[in-house]
């Protein structure tokens, strides 16, 4: 066998194994998780959703600003569910991993 060719099939399997060593116990679906998010079109039906105000139970209309201010704090709770996820998978958590990736999922409606 040529010396290059062994060189090279060396540097192969070493590369990949450094990429599956990288890889957390959740990367695989935070991934595709991310590609969910970032395929959905724009518009009132995708992003992450919140339960039901007491507000709109008393049957009060919302406000452009109510609107908003849920839309946002849907927003932030289901990036840092999704940033959690990232924290757990790069430590190695697949139990936490799990837990804050369902909660980004149920926030984003993908389950």
């Amino acid at each position: 066998m040529h010396p290059l060719l062994i060189v090279m099939l060396a540097a192969g399997t070493l590369i990949g194994g450094i990429a599956m060593a990288c890889a957390g116990p959740c990367s695989a679906q935070i991934a595709e998780v991310e590609r969910h998010i970032k395929r959905a079109p724009p518009g009132p039906d995708s992003g992450p959703t919140a339960p039901q105000s007491v507000g709109a139970q008393l049957h009060h209309q919302p406000t452009p600003g109510s609107v908003e201010t849920a839309e946002s704090k849907a927003r932030h709770t289901a990036d840092a569910a999704l940033d959690r996820a990232r924290t757990a998978d790069a430590a190695g958590d697949a139990k936490t991993c799990t837990k804050a990736l369902t909660e980004a999922k149920e926030l984003y409606d993908l389950e």
